[in-house]
């Protein structure tokens, strides 16, 4: 055990204890520490001589609350006489590298995410700063600078990224005692200014502005199936179509983490039949057994330029988040048609996500309550 006395000739507090037959000493001048201090130096000394002899391992973030009073000298003085390893601060820098290079059970464009994330976060954070000096305080300021230059949808993608960062450091690492951000609200995730509906008589219009059959079948694909552009578009084969039994199998990137979201069915709508069926027949018989859309399959899947010539052709000029609008479009159908229930599993997500994401009153659900026709 640790005694607690004080130097006739210095003033100073002295902690004491033995190694063996060696006494060991951390003093503390009476004029930079009090006695309630000193007290808190020896119980902290008999804790950490209790764990070493018992070999108990001391969870990094335990022994950062145990000192967390005190200060680099004292942390120096008991690193001096064996009780502790002092480590060097980690950077907010290690931080996203390591973060990032952990994370290889995630998709690329999770990846490009946290990247944004990561710049955003060094244009308010240093490179070399320790991460501890990443207090609430500065989050929040962080957060108000964001708000005055991105919508809040944007920013709450980059809180809640940042926000898994620290959980990781907290939880995986035992780099910090806890999150700074823990306490600091994503806000929320949905933007509703870039809303469009784009009705039946628009899709009708972009099918005609369509330079030929394979990008008439994409946008029946988006507006009519539903489907996600691109990932869940790309990835549809000839053989998912089931032409005997109206349906074709979707398989699903977004949700395939989730159990039983990997894939779904959905209805060969007759509207997106009749675009599959001209497709199919304009095609050779070799290119019958892979891929419904070839045109973009060794690009990048950049469909945006392109469908803007369409839109414009169109007569519609420039739709904002064309295939996100299509989608939500046909969401919004598919419920007043079929019911939330049917929604849900054909378009590929919950009820509460579609009320929250998709659902958009349009002019006929007030024309329809106003019983005009």
């Amino acid at each position: 055990m640790a005694t607690l006395t004080k130097d006739k000739r210095t003033g100073a507090f002295l902690v004491q204890w033995y190694e063996g037959k060696r006494r060991q000493t951390i003093s503390l001048s009476n004029c930079k520490y009090r006695r309630k201090t000193a007290e808190q130096v020896k119980a902290l000394v008999e804790s950490l001589i209790y764990h070493r002899d018992n070999e108990i391992l001391i969870p990094e973030k335990k022994t950062a609350r145990l000192l967390e009073f005190a200060s680099d000298e004292i942390q120096d003085k008991l690193s001096k006489a064996g009780l502790i390893a002092v480590t060097k601060s980690r950077t907010c820098q290690e931080l996203w590298e390591t973060f990032l290079k952990h994370k290889t059970d995630i998709k690329q464009g999770t990846i490009d995410k946290y990247h944004q994330s990561q710049n955003i976060f060094f244009e308010m954070f240093s490179l070399v700063e320790p991460i501890e000096n990443i207090t609430a305080e500065r989050l929040l300021e962080w957060k108000a600078s964001l708000l005055t230059e991105y919508k809040e949808a944007t920013v709450a993608g980059h809180i809640k990224n940042v926000k898994t960062v620290l959980n990781w450091a907290v939880d995986t690492m035992d780099w910090l005692p806890k999150n700074p951000m823990r306490k600091i609200p994503n806000g929320s995730f949905v933007n509703r200014d870039k809303d469009r509906p784009i009705s039946m008589d628009e899709y009708a219009k972009l099918l005609a502005a369509s330079p030929n059959q394979e990008w008439r079948t994409i946008i029946a694909l988006a507006r009519i199936g539903g489907l996600r552009c691109p990932s869940e578009l790309k990835q549809l084969r000839w053989s998912d179509i089931n032409w005997a039994e109206n349906r074709f199998l979707v398989h699903s990137p977004k949700t395939e983490h989730h159990e039983g979201h990997r894939e779904r069915i959905v209805p060969l709508f007759p509207e997106l039949r009749a675009e599959l069926d001209q497709h199919f027949r304009s095609l050779d018989e070799t290119d019958k057994n892979e891929f419904v859309i070839e045109q973009y399959r060794l690009t990048s899947w950049y469909l945006w330029s392109a469908f803007k010539k369409i839109s414009h052709g169109a007569g519609l000029g420039t739709i904002v988040c064309p295939f996100v609008n299509m989608r939500r479009s046909r969401s919004n159908e598919v419920d007043r048609l079929f019911g939330s229930k049917k929604e849900s599993l054909w378009i590929g997500h919950s009820e509460k996500v579609m009320i929250k994401h998709y659902l958009v009153l349009e002019d006929e659900d007030y024309a329809e309550a106003a019983g005009v026709e």
